[in-house]
Parts: structure tokens; sequence; C-alpha cells
């Protein structure tokens, strides 16, 4: 049925159910459509080039606009292609003939024509192939007739320069119009004879970019920029948080040797991610992320340093956007088991029993001493620190208690001794902002794991705040360091499997694939990622990789000689091969290449010269330049 709508143009209205499918009106033209706001134009190609080579239809299936490409393919009868064959070779002879005995010069098409025709024939004849009717079909959409009439005009210079003529469906749009629908009618019926090889040169018959989330829309590709496809003409751009399809959740791997690219590519993505709006926080063990942090004004926290401190014993209580605080109501319970974790860590192992006891009561004596109880109202006063709970455990002690002495022993070197520089006071500085960046390089061993412990959980209760509820990444740079940590490995894996949740996405880059892989833990947060990026990757661990994503041949010899910066990006059953690129501001900022860091005059470290001689008696020219007097945190401009 058709009706007429109020502006003239021809509606389509739908049988049954199929309305919901139908568009709300249907405009037709000569040689365009307007189906539902959005104008179509079909074409047809009818001349193809003489020698159809491997892969002759990619750059109509990597065209940057909306470009449908429709094949009908119909076999013929191997009967009726020796009939056809020979009608057609005793035209061309008769052609050939009638020239010859009018003493006219030779055509070279039909000299061409007709020795493609007698090699075809004997090929059907030895059934080393078969001939098919081919009708290869373009439908242009854009937005309005001005883009339409650009984009027609690309898409006809693109065919010409494949030798492929595209004639417009004039006066047949509609029919042009279903025929590229994926409904399998071909109502133009202008098709062209094939042969199989010539059919197969055609294969593949899909794009070897990504697939746009909504491939109707005419939108850009939405996502971030991750450089540009190898197998194609594209760029791969890819949206971790656009959740459906094959995009399960937000979390991603990157595995690649050392010198791969890894840090380079996952501070070019926390880049562009923070130009989305994606607030990104790092735990960067190297120090490698400082010089981005400066160039945003984000949050630097240099753990190790002098002054920088976090409180384990801080209350998890948020402040909403109206100035209010809100708090979970068994924070405190969930703080005191916390403590427990990062008591035994400290402690160098899981208390025992009666050690676990003494703890229990002298953390909840701890914060009472502070006047913090069950009553929420007091959640909000300052929270003890690590010498508080010292103190309640030698006043045990000298009841009498030798559990609490012993305990309050082995807390020495981090309260009064060579550690405590940690957890002296209060936590200095809030991680807050839009990037946020752990440095732990400057932590001593003894301390990394309680440190690695302490910026996880100041992570995890960002991420969980329902008042700063938005989009997040959290980046954990040479996630094998935290593999090797219980603590560390829980953490990863508590996140992987409920940081969507929390509309989180967690992004882990390693260079030792054997220990990513080499645990249950390790395999679980791989498992768990939707998005998967592999760099080269070393001959002594192919072996693995390949079998752990199922890696074809073909990407595994790319991966053993892909080069710095080359990857290849899987997510579910979509696979592409890129090359990431940056712009040169861009590449300043996240380059790790020594070289090109030793030529970076704008460290804002200050050397501090140490006069050998305060009383001036020496040479004033013996001032010895000692290292830098960073102060470990605070934001940059």
């Amino acid at each position: 049925m058709r009706r007429r709508s109020r502006n003239g143009a021809a509606a389509v209205e739908g049988f049954g159910g199929a309305g919901a499918f139908s568009p709300a009106s249907i405009e037709i033209a000569p040689r365009h459509l307007v189906v539902g706001g959005e104008h179509v134009a079909t074409f047809a190609v009818l001349g193809y080039p003489r020698e159809a080579f491997p892969g002759w239809l990619q750059p109509l299936l990597t065209y940057p606009g909306r470009l449908d490409v429709s094949l009908h393919v119909e076999p013929i009868d191997p009967v009726t292609a020796a009939d056809r064959l020979k009608k057609q070779l005793a035209k061309l002879e008769s052609g050939r003939r009638h020239d010859n005995e009018h003493g006219r010069l030779l055509d070279p098409i039909v000299e061409a024509a007709t020795e493609d025709a007698y090699d075809l024939a004997a090929r059907v004849a030895r059934g080393e192939g078969k001939l098919y009717r081919l009708g290869l079909y373009l439908s242009v959409h854009a937005r309005d007739a001005q883009e339409l009439a650009a984009e027609v005009a690309a898409v006809r210079s693109l065919a010409a320069s494949l030798l492929m003529d595209a004639k417009p469906a004039s006066y047949r749009s509609v029919q042009g119009w279903l025929t590229c629908l994926p409904l399998g009618l071909d109502q133009l019926a202008m098709r062209r004879t094939f042969d199989t090889a010539a059919l197969s040169a055609a294969f593949p018959f899909t794009s070897p970019d990504l697939p746009a989330p909504d491939p109707a829309s005419l939108e850009a590709p939405a996502g971030v920029l991750y450089g540009y496809n190898l197998g194609s003409q594209g760029l791969v751009h890819w949206d971790r948080f656009a959740l459906g399809g094959q995009v399960h959740n937000h979390n991603a791997v990157i595995l690649g040797r050392s010198g791969a690219g890894k840090s380079y590519l996952v501070k070019l993505e926390a880049l562009r991610s923070l130009y989305r709006g994606v607030e990104v926080a790092v735990i960067d063990p190297e120090d490698e992320y400082r010089r981005l942090c400066q160039a945003v004004g984000g949050t630097y926290l240099r753990l190790g340093a002098d002054g920088v401190r976090i409180n384990p014993f801080d209350l998890p209580v948020h402040t909403r956007p109206d100035g209010r605080r809100t708090a979970t109501r068994d924070a405190l319970v969930r703080r005191s088991l916390f403590l427990h974790t990062v008591l035994a860590v400290l402690l160098g192992g899981e208390p025992s029993g009666a050690e676990r006891a003494v703890l229990d009561r002298a953390i909840t004596g701890t914060y009472q001493r502070a006047g913090i109880t069950a009553d929420p109202r007091t959640w909000v006063r300052p929270a003890p620190i690590l010498p508080d709970l010292r103190d309640t455990l030698a006043d045990l002690a000298d009841d009498g208690d030798t559990v609490a002495a012993s305990l309050s022993e082995r807390l020495h070197p981090y309260t009064d001794g060579a550690f405590a520089g940690l957890f002296a006071g209060p936590t200095t500085t809030r991680p807050e902002g839009h990037l946020i960046v752990f440095s732990l390089r400057d932590l001593a061993e003894e301390l990394k794991p309680i440190g690695t412990l302490l910026t996880l959980d100041a992570i995890w209760r960002r991420v969980t705040n329902p008042a700063t509820r938005r989009p997040r990444l959290v980046v954990v740079d040479e996630g094998w360091l935290l593999m090797t940590q219980p603590a560390g490995a829980d953490f990863l894996f508590r996140l992987a499997k409920s940081a969507r949740k929390h509309w989180a996405g967690l992004t882990v880059a390693t260079q030792d694939a054997a220990d990513m892989l080499g645990s249950d833990l390790g395999r679980a947060v791989v498992a768990n990622a939707a998005t998967q990026i592999l760099l080269r990757q070393a001959p002594q661990a192919i072996e693995e990789i390949t079998g752990t994503f199922g890696l074809s041949a073909g990407e595994r010899q790319f991966l053993l000689s892909a080069e710095r910066g080359q990857g290849l990006l899987s997510a579910g059953t979509q696979r592409v091969a890129f090359h990431a690129i940056a712009s040169p501001f861009e590449h300043e900022l996240v380059t790790t290449s020594p070289d090109e860091q030793a030529a970076d005059t704008t460290d804002d470290d200050t050397d501090v010269l140490l006069d050998p001689d305060p009383d001036g008696d020496a040479d004033p020219g013996l001032d010895v330049g000692a290292g830098s007097g960073d102060d470990g945190f605070g934001a940059a401009a």
C-alpha cells in the first residue's frame, strides 16, 4: 500500500508487522531517493577491467563514506555455459574473417576478446572453472542533496580509477535501492559473466576495517584514534565504552616485547581519552607519565618522595556535587577489614588467629581514640594514623598482652624506623583530577607491596564513588610487576570483573606475556578484556600467544616481524592490523626514547648546589651539583 504524505512525497505503509522496518516516507526523484530524510543514489557497474586482480573490490569496501556494495551472484549451468561460449566464439570468429576478407586492420579489442573466449572455453570444458552472472551495484548515502552530489562524484571517480564504469539507475531509483538492501533481490538485472578465477579475486567480500557500532549512521567514527589500518586506506577508531556488538566490557590488555611501543600506545590512548572527557588513573612503576601529567594539568603523586603520604585509615567518605558527604553504611567495617590486609602485607604474611584477634581490638580502639565510632556522623572526623595503632598496641602490651607487644615491635620500621615516611601523618594529596598518576619508582623495594596496595585502594575508592560517576580508565603499566604481588594480582582480577558496573575500564600493559598468562589470575584478566592489542612478540613467547589468542599463521608471522608501533587489535571476532600514529605535539608528550628526552630542556626538576665549604674558605668554584629536588606531588599547570 502507498499513501501520500503532506509534502507530496510517496510513503510506504507497513504490511502487518513489517511497518516497524519500513521508512516513514520515500521521496522519489529520477536519479535519487529521499528515504526518511536520507538521500540515496544507486549505480550499476557495467564496465570492468580486462583482468581482475586479487582484492579488486577492496577500494570500494573501504570507502570512507557510507557506501553500500551489493553483489548478486548466480551460477550458470555448465551445459548452458558451453553453448553460450560456443555462440560467442562463432560471432567473434565470423567478425574476424569478415574483416580479413575485406582487408581491414585487426581490431585489438576483438583479438583480445577472442583469445580470452578460447581460453575460457577450454577451462570450462576441462572442468577447471565455471561461469557466473554477477551484478555489482553501489548505493551512496548522504544527509542532503549537496553532500550527495559530492559523494556521488567521489564514488564514480574511485570506480573509474579501478577501470569500472558505474552508471546511475536513472528512473529506477526504487529498484536500485531495493537491490542494495539485504533482501537477495536483483531488480535491476544488469549483470556480466564472470568465471571462477575473476569472481574469487573479489574475495574477501567484507571490509578489513572494524565495523561501526551503527552501520546505518552517517556520523563520524567515535572512540579513540589508534592509527591507520595496514590492510586498507582507512583509520582505526575504537570506542571501548560503546557497549554492544563486540564490546562486552571496557577492559583492554596490551602485550608486546620491550621496545615494541606499549607505553607509547597506552599514553596516546590515555591522552586521547582525556579529549573525550574520560577520567584516567595511572599506576606508573617507571615514572614515565610525569611529562604527560604536567602538560594536561593532572595530579602527580610520587610515592616514596619526602612529604608524600597515604593514610590507610582514611574512611571512604565521598563528597557529592552539592557539598554533602556520604558513605556506605558499612564503611567503617570495610575499612577495618582492609586494614587487616594492610597489616598482613606490612608484617610479611597472614597473622595467626591470636594476632588477628589482637589487631581487630587494636584497630577498633584506635578509631575510638580518634572519636570515630559506629555512628556515621563521626566518620568525617580526622582519621588516625599508623603510629596511633602502634600506641594502642603498646597500651595493650603494658596490660600484659605479649602478642600485642610482639606486633608493636614488628610495626616499628613503619612507624619510627626507616620506612616511616609513608605513614608518618595524614594523607598529603587527595587523588583527584581528570588525570591522576601514581609514580612508584621512588618507593623502596620493601615498600612497593604496601605502596601498590594503598594506590590500588585509592583508585578503587574513586572508581566506586557513585557521587562522581563518569567514564574512567585505570591504566596499569608494566602489569607483570603487579602480578608478582598477591595483593596486586587480586586487585587486577577484582577490577577486571567489576569495572564495567562502575563505568570504568582496566588497561593492563605488560612486556612479560609469560608471567601474565602463566597464572590463573593473569589469564582471567586477559579473558575479561574485550579489547586485546598485540604488538611485536618475541619468538620465545609466540607459541603461547598463538595458542591463547588463536592466531592464524599470517597473524603469527605479522607479530614476529611487526615494526615499532604496529600491532593487531582484536575485539571479539574482529581483528585489524594497525600502525599507531601521533601528532608532533602528542609524540613529544608520550615518547620514551632516551635520546629525545635527553634533548628536552623543559624539565622542571631543580638542581640543588651543595657548598662543601659553608664558611667560604675554599674556592667557590668547587660547588657540586646533586640530584633533583622534586617535591613529589601536586598539580602542574
